[in-house]
């Protein structure tokens, strides 16, 4: 507080001196908050909801740290449970399917099909659940595999469905040179009857296919009207 007198009465009084004088807390403050970038990962808004017959495009991404998946005991892994996806109660019973997949080092793309937002929701949840701990148990560790919600893409027109098609089935070329021009060991290729060249899938009989064949319009006839896929 600091005393002042008044020039016409001559009596004194007490004002209070100016709050910046104190230390303030709270407020906005340059560098606080939570970090922007890669780590930030995607924003925890509510998802747009799922058109009817519409696929849709899933990216899920690992923890900095983890070993590659690209190996031939993970890879094995991964196959299983997306096999065993196929037989679970938030699998094809819950209006849930795994259609597409391309396993890289650090990261899944997936393709999917699910009869609303919530069936997708159950989906993946289960589907991921299931690969943590599975890795988990591979790796004898704990704590978390993926570094946040997974990112989803909606496809709803057939040059869209046509075009994640080729990027997911095609998505090693961008991280390996060496596979372009021949399928990817760790992808659903073998699987797909898309391709433009005739494909020898004898070597495949014995393994069991590790995912479900499409049903949407856009993901069986929509997308070939832009031409078949070529390995």
């Amino acid at each position: 507080m600091a005393v002042t007198v008044n020039s016409k009465t001559g009596k004194s009084g007490r004002v209070q001196q100016d709050l910046f004088l104190f230390k303030k807390h709270g407020g906005a403050r340059k560098g606080a908050g939570r970090k922007k970038g890669a780590g930030a990962g995607v924003t925890h808004c509510v998802r747009e909801e799922l058109p009817k017959g519409c696929p849709v495009h899933v990216t899920v991404r690992l923890v900095e740290g983890l070993p590659s998946l690209r190996q031939w005991a993970e890879y094995g892994l991964l196959r299983d449970c997306f096999r065993a996806g196929r037989e679970s109660r938030v699998g094809e019973e819950a209006g849930f399917r795994l259609v597409h997949y391309c396993v890289l080092a650090k990261h899944l793309h997936l393709i999917v099909e699910a009869k609303d937002r919530g069936a997708l929701t159950r989906g993946m949840q289960g589907l991921l659940i299931r690969i943590a701990r599975g890795l988990n148990r591979l790796w004898k560790r704990e704590g978390g595999i993926f570094a946040h919600r997974y990112h989803t893409h909606v496809l709803k027109t057939p040059r869209e469905v046509r075009n994640a098609l080729a990027y997911v089935l095609h998505n090693a070329w961008k991280h390996m040179r060496a596979a372009k021009g021949r399928l990817d060991l760790y992808c659903s290729g073998w699987w797909f009857d898309g391709w433009k060249e005739k494909s020898n899938l004898k070597g495949l009989a014995k393994i069991l296919t590790p995912v479900t064949r499409a049903r949407t319009w856009l993901l069986t006839r929509g997308w070939r009207k832009h031409r078949l896929i070529s390995f």
